[in-house]
């Protein structure tokens, strides 16, 4: 009963926070999630917490800590600052007894709207910090034209003959990401990328399109089409959705309009494919991709919070 009280009063909160934010629903608590809960006088928290453990080959584990301990959060009351700080410290009392202190392969994880800014300083003081977003562009369908052209800029199909500058491209992108906490480059990540790629360049329909200028294969942008997202489905209040997966620009073409020319392209193609919103993961604190991106159409639509370790 508390936790389907709390669910009722979270989604009338979050229904005024964000038009696209999806209705949440009660947690389903199963084997391996632990519920919590939390009161400060008439506000109510509830969190269900989960725990997941990747090896070290897996392809995901580029992205995240191989040990990854999650909290679904749902506020309702007068008060969800307190409400979150009461949950966070009953998680941290949990933690404490299921990871491994100072591993810097155990994170503690928390996807939070965007908008929904109460409890903020909750989650600075616990330790978080706001590393990742899935930010959001509501289609906005372009002239029949097409997108503006950028002077030297070409953009094709690519082919599996493209595998090595595709891979030069991505690994060049991972690794000046992962300045950032979101990205992890392990040994063997030219393998998992590689193997990755392959697959994207021999499908029939390839999604992953090079952008040449003045000839010369320096950019590249990979997306998942509206039949390819029900993996992300659940974050987003739309029915067809487009995911950019990445775009990567070589250091010696960047502010030459080649990014710019690859976002407006990878956008003329959800546009004919009816995508109602396109969705892309990018890290809060890159200087470079998070203004770029918000110059694109987009905004925060959740924020991913991490602490790391997951217990000091």
């Amino acid at each position: 009963m508390h936790n389907d009280v709390t669910a009722t009063g979270h989604a009338a909160r979050i229904a005024t926070v964000d038009a696209l934010l999806p209705a949440p629903l009660p947690f389903e608590v199963h084997d391996d999630a632990t519920l919590l809960s939390a009161q400060v006088g008439d506000t109510r928290a509830a969190g269900l917490a989960t725990s997941t453990e990747l090896g070290p080959d897996s392809s995901q584990s580029i992205w995240r800590a191989l040990t990854e301990h999650r909290l679904e959060v749902q506020l309702a009351g007068p008060d969800p600052a307190a409400g979150l700080d009461a949950l966070l410290t009953r998680w941290d009392e949990h933690l404490s007894t299921i990871a491994r202190p100072g591993d810097p392969e155990c994170a503690a994880v928390v996807s939070r709207p965007s908008r929904d800014t109460a409890g903020v300083t909750e989650m600075l003081r616990h330790g978080f910090a706001p590393v990742g977003v899935i930010a959001v562009r509501p289609a906005q369908r372009m002239a029949a034209s097409g997108p503006t052209t950028t002077p030297g800029v070409c953009i094709r199909h690519a082919t599996p003959d493209d595998l090595d500058t595709a891979m030069c491209l991505m690994l060049e992108l991972q690794r000046y990401d992962a300045q950032f906490g979101k990205v992890t480059v392990r040994p063997g990540i030219e393998e998992l990328v590689g193997k990755g790629l392959l697959r994207q360049l021999e499908r029939p329909e390839s999604q992953v399109w090079i952008a040449e200028l003045y000839g010369k294969a320096l950019g590249m942008v990979v997306l998942q089409m509206p039949d390819e997202t029900a993996w992300i489905q659940h974050r987003v209040a739309a029915s067809r959705i487009g995911y950019l997966s990445s775009l990567a620009v070589a250091e010696a073409a960047r502010s030459a309009g080649v990014g710019t020319a690859l976002a407006a392209h990878a956008h003329q193609v959800f546009d004919e494919a009816g995508a109602d919103v396109v969705l892309l993961h990018t890290a809060v604190p890159n200087p470079r991709s998070t203004p770029f991106w918000y110059a694109q159409g987009y905004r925060p639509l959740w924020t991913g919070w991490q602490r790391r370790p997951a217990v000091r």
